[in-house]
């Protein structure tokens, strides 16, 4: 598992996403990315993060940035998530969690005195030139989206 740092070139991925397709950072060279990394589609806290995320899309974009939301989870799962939430955001599916252990993301949690490994929720801005600007390490749902958007204008 690597240890991200700001001013870190940002691992590269490519991705099935929701839709169908996939989706690469490398799509986006130029471009401000929000990466933001959530253990599961429709739970409350992934469902309140990504609504909003995605109500605030217009904001990122009219600053330049595009929003990527990955977790484990299939394309089938992000794409039942999108629909009933009417989220206009990319999903990225990442089951083999490869890209989230690059990003050191995938780490060992703890529940009711059981241990697993699961996605620990954290946002990466990474700059047009690629590099990491800013990292979100166990964020707090409420809030966030709008911090980012603070980030990403103030870069």
């Amino acid at each position: 598992m690597a240890e991200l740092s700001v001013g870190m070139k940002a691992p590269d991925f490519s991705l099935s996403r929701d839709g169908g397709g996939t989706v690469s950072l490398a799509d986006f060279a130029g471009k401000a990315v929000v990466l933001y990394f959530y253990p599961k589609d429709d739970t409350s806290g992934c469902t309140a993060e990504a609504i909003a995320f995605s109500g605030l899309l217009p904001d990122f974009e009219a600053a330049g940035a595009v929003i990527i939301g990955m977790s484990p989870d299939p394309v089938k799962s992000h794409d039942r998530f999108v629909k009933k939430h009417g989220l206009s955001l990319i999903l990225a599916s990442d089951p083999e969690t490869g890209v989230l252990d690059a990003y050191g993301v995938w780490k060992e949690k703890s529940m009711y005195g059981r241990t697993y490994m699961g996605v620990e929720r954290t946002t990466v801005l990474i700059g047009p030139d690629g590099t990491i600007r800013k990292i979100w390490p166990k964020v707090k749902v409420a809030g966030h989206a709008e911090e980012v958007l603070e980030a990403v204008r103030a870069s």
